[in-house]
């Protein structure tokens, strides 16, 4: 099945006072060096020109899918119906029935950013599907499934996400080490991100060893990854537990410190990766739609503005950032701040890692859910 996609009308700019065109507030968060990805896809998104108009216009980077996203597109978007019925008469099982239905808006997702990833030789443009959440504690069942997505889809700037458990990192080494771009996901603590990137590392080293054993050097840098850091949920799982001084802040307090991990493992231990030609995995911050209203609806996009990082938002926060969003560098900035905000976060008893387990649990839970009531969608 081929999807038909529309074309962008002409991007609409306004004059400055100075004359020259201005950018949109998404746009301008591209010049500062992050990606703004979307967190959402249905066919209506594609079929309308929306999604073409928002790369076209916005600079929107990439794009991510999971269950809770299907799910909610394919109860909401008729155009879907055809397609399951036509499913329901060919495929016997509901998970291929699921990606028969779903598999061509990844696959004309990818399209519509194929030529920034060309454009970019492969730093943007990323589309992510998610292995079955059922395989969250099964390495081998969770290798094979990404090794037959990456196939079924057949685009080369396809990601396939994979979660952060211990089985989840046990098949990303050896997803990456066979060439295939990897979006780990449901990342809440800085412990569960230093797995990730350690197995990824691992990966990527036998993905080089195998390029220069083959004498085809120029493939090292054909394998890309992002490790999603979820942002909003932290906070709100905190907030109750928190002084007031304190309440907002973790989860931003967490992603600063991670990219000033990230950074010095940038200029260390992995020096040699990027010497080969290796991508870096970038963090990508998810889940970065405001779950208190009390709260700035662009908090979580305008905290965390970096250089060489992305930020996957959902529709409605790509809306308000394009209305009112303030883009400024911000991710390495107010870093002793951040540093405070987890220390007296340990001060007080908690312990942000079982936090961040506790969450882990929980968001695969709901991805269960989803992919459960999915299958029964079709």
């Amino acid at each position: 099945m081929k999807l038909t996609i529309s074309q962008p009308e002409p991007a609409m700019t306004q004059q400055t006072s100075q004359g020259t065109e201005s950018q949109s507030r998404i746009a301008a968060v591209a010049q500062l060096g992050q990606q703004i990805w979307l967190d959402t896809l249905s066919r209506q998104l594609i079929e309308s020109g929306t999604l073409a108009r928002w790369i076209h216009e916005d600079a929107v980077a990439g794009l991510t899918s999971n269950p809770a996203i299907f799910h909610q597109a394919l109860t909401k978007d008729a155009a879907y119906q055809p397609a399951i019925a036509a499913a329901r008469s060919t495929e016997s099982n509901p998970e291929i029935r699921f990606e028969t239905v779903v598999l061509p808006d990844i696959q004309a997702a990818c399209d519509l950013f194929l030529p920034l990833w060309t454009k970019t030789k492969g730093a943007q443009g990323y589309v992510s599907f998610e292995v079955s959440p059922a395989l969250a504690h099964d390495a081998a069942g969770t290798t094979a499934a990404a090794v037959r997505l990456w196939q079924t889809i057949n685009r080369p700037n396809a990601m396939i996400k994979i979660p952060a458990t211990d089985a989840g990192c046990q098949a990303i080494t050896d997803v990456i080490a066979q060439g295939i771009n990897v979006n780990v996901t449901l990342i809440f603590s800085l412990e569960q991100l230093e797995a990730v990137q350690a197995t990824h590392e691992a990966g990527l080293r036998r993905w080089v060893a195998h390029c220069q054993q083959l004498g085809t050097p120029e493939r090292i840098g054909d394998v890309a990854s992002v490790a999603s850091f979820f942002v909003s949920r932290t906070d709100n799982t905190l907030d109750s537990r928190l002084p007031e001084g304190l309440q907002g802040k973790t989860a931003i307090a967490l992603c600063k410190t991670a990219y000033q991990r990230w950074l010095d493992a940038q200029a260390g231990p992995q020096a040699d990766l990027k010497a080969a030609g290796a991508k870096p995995q970038w963090l990508l911050w998810a889940s970065t739609s405001v779950k208190n209203p009390a709260y700035r609806d662009t908090l979580y996009v305008e905290e965390l503005i970096g250089p060489q990082t992305v930020n996957t938002v959902p529709d409605a926060t790509l809306v308000a950032f394009r209305d009112h969003g303030i883009a400024q560098r911000s991710l390495d900035q107010a870093t002793d701040a951040a540093t405070e905000q987890l220390a007296a976060i340990s001060a007080l008893g908690i312990d942000l890692e079982q936090v961040g387990q506790d969450l882990q649990t929980a968001g695969l839970a709901q991805f269960e859910t989803a992919y459960a009531d999915l299958l029964k969608l079709v």
